[in-house]
Formats: C-alpha cells, structure tokens, sequence
C-alpha cells in the first residue's frame, strides 16, 4: 500500500535527507519520497503496524503529522535532525 502524509517541521534539505535515511530503516517501509515543497512525505507500508511505526518514527525525529501534536520537545527535534542531516549530506 501507498501512503502520502503531510508533516510539520519540515525545512531543507538537511531534514529530507534525514527523513529519508531515517524511513528507510523502519521495516515494512519502502520506496520513501520526501516532497521539501508540499511538506510532504510518500512511502509504500506492508501492513497497518509498519504504517503506526513509520507515524511514529516520524515524531521521534521531530516530524509529526500535520494534524499532531507540535510541542516545543519536538520542534527542537527537527532542528537536530535538521542539523544532522545537513552534515550527513556534506559528507557524502
């Protein structure tokens, strides 16, 4: 199944390329596209719970659903994941 799920926080590429490594380790997820234009992130999912896993991998990097939660914790999330992703980018 196909999946497209709008989310917040997000701002560069830094974020993107984080998203995308980051998704890419969550079993049951492939194929992840991250849309830095519409905030958006696609990805096909096996079933129901590797769906819930991806939502909530999403928060813990700081990404949640456009209609979650946004607390200032995850907010500064983003910020890490930003960062990390801007010097994981670099160095490839």
């Amino acid at each position: 199944m196909k999946t497209t799920i709008e989310i917040q926080n997000l701002k560069c590429g830094g974020c993107a390329h984080t998203i995308s490594t980051k998704m890419g380790s969550v079993s049951g997820i492939d194929h992840v596209l991250v849309a830095l234009e519409t905030n958006e992130i696609s990805f096909e999912y096996q079933s129901e719970a590797d769906l819930l896993a991806a939502k909530q991998k999403l928060k813990s990097l700081g990404y949640p659903e456009v209609n979650a939660a946004n607390s200032m914790i995850t907010k500064a999330k983003s910020f890490v994941s930003c960062a990390t992703g801007k010097i994981a980018n670099h160095d490839t």
